[in-house]
C-alpha cells in the first residue's frame, strides 16, 4: 500500500491543474475573446476542455497505484496538448500547434494504459 503523502501530493497536483484550467479558461473567455481571431479562440477552448477533462481523470486515478503510467502519460499530455494550444492561440506561432498532436498521443496512450491495466488484472 502506498503512503498517504504520495496520494495527497497527487491530489494537490490534480487540484492545482484544475485551478489552472478554470483560471486559464476564464482568461480565454474574458480576456482573449476580443483580442484573438475566432479560430485561435476555438483552439484555446479546445486546450481548456482537454485540460479539465484529463485533470478530473488524474484526480480519479490519484489513489490507484496500478495506473502510475497512465497518470504520467495524462500529465505529460495535458502539458504538451493544452499548453501548446494556449501558446499557439495567444502568439499565433504555428510551431506550437505542431506540438499538440504529440500531447494528444500521450493522452491516448494514457487511456490505453488504463484499458491494458484492467485487462491484465482480469
Amino acid at each position: 500500500m502506498e503512503s498517504n503523502k504520495k496520494i495527497n501530493n497527487r491530489i494537490i497536483i490534480s487540484a492545482a491543474l484544475g485551478f489552472l484550467g478554470v483560471a486559464i479558461g476564464a482568461f480565454g473567455a474574458h480576456g482573449l475573446k476580443r483580442i484573438i481571431p475566432p479560430d485561435l479562440l476555438a483552439s484555446f477552448e479546445t486546450g481548456v476542455r482537454y485540460h479539465l477533462i484529463h485533470t478530473v481523470v488524474l484526480l480519479f486515478l490519484a489513489s490507484r497505484e496500478k495506473f502510475k503510467v497512465s497518470r504520467i502519460l495524462f500529465l505529460t499530455g495535458i502539458i504538451l496538448f493544452s499548453f501548446s494550444l494556449y501558446v499557439y492561440a495567444v502568439t499565433g506561432i504555428r510551431t506550437f500547434a505542431m506540438i499538440t498532436p504529440i500531447g494528444g498521443f500521450f493522452l491516448l496512450c494514457g487511456w490505453l494504459m488504463i484499458i491494458w491495466g484492467e485487462v491484465r488484472s482480469n
